[in-house]
């Protein structure tokens, strides 16, 4: 996978932004500006972890994105939750999007580097480079967050 792909562009003032490859890129919270910002990259799909009432959320995100021309899917994971549905959900939107460019977004990326870290690894990626990429923005297995271990069991596919 080439990360370099398109970095120069990347916005790195929205929160927690990482690039995965020259396809996906990640981040936590959008403000207002960002759906615009994400199609002059040329992003096409939008897939949002987050429940519509975190703190921080984006109030009208669905409305924001279809201004801007991009596909929404809001898969909402409790934080305190992530299951086998949401995951099936999320390889679903995944593989609709094609080779389109992607961007999956919660509120602090923890959701997200959970979820890609299953996606690499079922689609191939060595253990060491998804846990890496993961590790980017969390490890639940070393975080000391009340939810951690749930999202440790997420991450073993328990």
């Amino acid at each position: 996978m080439d990360r370099k792909a398109d970095a120069s562009k990347d916005p790195q003032d929205i929160a927690c932004w990482q690039r995965i490859d020259s396809r996906i890129t990640s981040s936590g919270r959008l403000s207002p500006i960002d759906p615009q910002r994400l199609a002059a990259l040329g992003v096409k799909c939008v897939i949002n972890l987050a429940l519509a009432d975190s703190p921080g959320a984006l109030e009208d995100e669905p409305a924001l994105m279809a201004a801007a021309g991009l596909t929404y899917v809001p898969i909402p994971v409790p934080f305190d939750a992530p299951d086998e549905g949401h995951f099936a959900a999320f390889a679903q939107a995944m593989e609709a999007a094609g080779e389109d460019r992607v961007h999956v977004h919660c509120i602090m990326n923890w959701r997200v580097s959970a979820f890609l870290y299953r996606w690499n690894r079922a689609r191939g990626m060595d253990e060491e480079e998804a846990a890496a990429l993961m590790r980017v923005q969390w490890d639940p297995a070393a975080s000391p967050h009340r939810d951690a271990p749930a999202w440790a069991r997420f991450i073993e596919g328990r």
